[in-house]
């Protein structure tokens, strides 16, 4: 009412009163177009998992009898699982730690750590975030491989005399081509995957009103007394049942992975408005389905639909399939540039497949990893009732890890009321820790092969780490500053030949090795002469006018300081173009680039166990050559080979 006056008191209140209006329009409309988008980037996971969850429920491994009491019960799990994990621990509470609008558990972790002053309390965040991250690795196996699988089985009841091989080969097929065609990017297709995705939640939503309306008494179930009721009859069954009711939530920790994509509102919207309901009303349905119906239990989605709906479900089913396997993926490829930014592993080979989006890029090591993984558990557990059986596990362990960060987060940094963080931890910690605790049943049904996996990632992660860390201590002990060594260049006959010499080093405040090399084998000192340290901070990005920090430090020697977020890939010779060492401007093609090439030794009583520091060693010979990882031009890179005892 008020601003209505103001427009009115005004001349041009009326003009600025419309502006507003349709600026709000435009906002609406941009979030509803995020929220679209979003249905195919960050809810694929979750949303096929009506293909599995409650049918693993009730075939397979710990799973229940079709009866009234444990149908209702169940859902009853599902449907407050739903709303305390996703709806309120996730959307609520975690996707408020934004790490300047990033999410995920290593974003979690980075805005955690540089705020950890004692390196006990620093190692504990760290140690959380990398298991957390290693065990997301672990599951993001998993999902292509039950996703597809789940959807492909919906053919036996379209043709049950098929053999059961096809079924793998057609999966398998399938996954193949979704992996091969990773370097061409998503850029293309990536529009597709919201509409795709809202027509499947539709058909979801759908499929279950039909079923509910024949059978409503499957509502009472939304009554928690019947998931009571569930526990006190069944038993150890009953508690172990929590580790496949967890497959309904798995998807829950990409909700905040993909934050960064497009900001907490436009995830909100989606869920609440489409996809919560959505989910709701397709397990109530295939719920109520098994109320009148206990043998569709094998396949209660596929059962839901009418005969002549079958193929087209299984095409939708298979589509929805694979546009979660393309978000699990992609999401892999971004949790590995994080972990390479922060340090937490060594460099691979990134490529860009789109040149409008900054986002898109495919990294060849991780596909082939996943691929081999998928399609291998693909060919060892053969059907989706097998696979989860080794499915949750993981991931129940990354969202208890992203609920103890969090935790510290609240309670110690932004200074929540103690009896807030309190209550936080005390009502969603359990939870986690029963879905985990159940879960780990699961072991010996197949999973320890994601148990198996995170552990070898986090080996590999931590192994680099320790190892960066212990060879930068190793080269300090050694390291001399830089205005000393200048001085004393000064009093020694040095050629100063014309042009630049740029040193990348990872101290810029001592003297590279590759400069001292280049003084004793060659006794050259160019002209101009930079001295180029390459930071990452613990943000996702960095302001271009904070990029660069340059100061000079003797007659044309200077220190160049580039500052990168860590969702940010460096290019040196870019944001070093045009910058003033002395009069003229920096030309990149004009300057030679000198590199040290480190070679590590490994040897007894170094602070590591040996066979460690044969994998660092390792890890060191086979990261991608720093000439690509900072896009120097090739044929203007001279490399310094130097050999560190470690």
């Amino acid at each position: 009412m008020a601003q209505a006056l103001n427009a009115m008191s005004h001349p041009l209140g009326n003009l600025r009163a419309a502006s507003d209006g349709a600026s709000c329009r435009e906002t609406n409309a941009t979030t509803k177009a995020l929220a679209l988008t979003a249905l195919g980037i960050v809810y694929g996971d979750i949303g096929t998992s009506p293909l599995y969850a409650l049918q693993s429920c009730f075939v397979g491994d710990h799973s229940v009898g079709v009866i009234p009491l444990n149908v209702l019960g169940v859902l009853s799990l599902i449907f407050w699982a739903l709303t305390l994990v996703v709806s309120i621990k996730y959307l609520v509470f975690i996707m408020r730690a934004d790490n300047h609008g990033e999410g995920g558990i290593l974003a979690l972790t980075a805005l955690l750590s540089p705020l950890e002053s004692s390196g006990a309390k620093r190692r504990i965040v760290v140690t959380l975030g990398l298991f957390g991250a290693a065990f997301l690795y672990a599951d993001g196996m998993i999902t292509p491989a039950i996703s597809v699988l789940s959807a492909v089985e919906g053919l036996r009841l379209a043709s049950p005399t098929l053999p059961r091989y096809w079924i793998i080969v057609i999966s398998l097929a399938i996954l193949l081509g979704l992996f091969k065609l990773q370097s061409r990017g998503t850029a293309k297709v990536g529009g597709l995957f919201g509409p795709i995705m809202l027509v499947w939640f539709g058909v979801l939503a759908s499929l279950g009103t039909w079923h509910i309306l024949q059978e409503p008494q499957v509502l009472a179930a939304l009554n928690p007394a019947h998931a009571l009721t569930f526990f006190r009859t069944d038993g150890t069954s009953g508690f172990l049942i929590l580790g496949t009711v967890f497959l309904a939530v798995t998807g829950g920790e990409a909700l905040y992975a993909d934050m960064g994509h497009f900001g907490p509102k436009p995830i909100r919207l989606s869920w609440f408005a489409i996809v919560f309901p959505a989910l709701l009303l397709n397990y109530f349905g295939q719920g109520a389905l098994l109320l009148r119906n206990p043998a569709a239990s094998a396949n209660p989605l596929f059962e839901m639909a009418p005969e002549w709906a079958l193929y087209p479900m299984i095409l939708l089913a298979t589509a929805a399939a694979v546009i979660a396997s393309q978000a699990i993926i992609t999401g892999s490829f971004s949790l590995t540039f994080q972990a390479i930014q922060l340090g937490f592993c060594p460099r691979l080979r990134i490529e860009h497949t789109s040149a409008e989006q900054r986002g898109q890029i495919y990294i060849p090591a991780v596909n082939r990893t996943l691929m081999l993984a998928t399609m291998a558990l693909v060919l060892k557990f053969q059907t989706s009732t097998n696979l989860a059986a080794a499915y949750g596990i993981a991931i129940s362990m990354t969202m208890t890890a992203t609920t103890l960060l969090f935790f510290l987060l609240i309670a110690f940094h932004w200074k929540w009321s103690p009896w807030l963080a309190a209550a936080f931890v005390l009502c969603f910690l359990p939870i986690d820790l029963s879905f985990l605790t159940a879960n780990l049943a699961k072991v010996i049904h197949g999973g320890w092969f994601p148990l198996l996996m995170a552990m070898a990632i986090y080996l590999l992660m931590s192994t680099w780490q320790q190892g960066r860390r212990m060879l930068s201590m190793r080269k300090q002990t050694t390291v001399l500053p830089t205005e000393g060594y200048l001085e004393q260049l000064s009093q020694q006959p040095l050629l100063r030949p014309a042009g630049t010499a740029i040193y990348l080093t990872s101290n810029p405040q001592g003297t590279p090795l590759s400069l001292r090399q280049n003084v004793i084998h060659n006794h050259v000192l160019h002209q101009r002469v930079v001295i180029v340290g390459v930071k990452t901070v613990e943000t996702p990005r960095v302001p271009t006018s904070e990029r660069l920090h340059v100061e000079q430090i003797a007659a044309g020697v200077y220190r160049a300081i580039l500052r990168y977020g860590f969702m940010e890939r460096p290019n040196v010779p870019r944001d070093l173009a045009g910058a003033k060492f002395g009069d003229e401007p920096f030309d990149p093609q004009q300057a030679s680039y000198f590199l040290g090439r480190e070679t590590v030794l490994p040897t007894k009583g170094a602070g590591m166990w040996l066979w460690r520091e044969r994998l660092f060693a390792y890890l060191v010979r086979n990261s991608h050559a720093a000439t690509v990882y900072f896009q120097l031009p090739p044929d203007r890179v001279v490399e310094v080979g130097m050999q560190l005892a470690f």
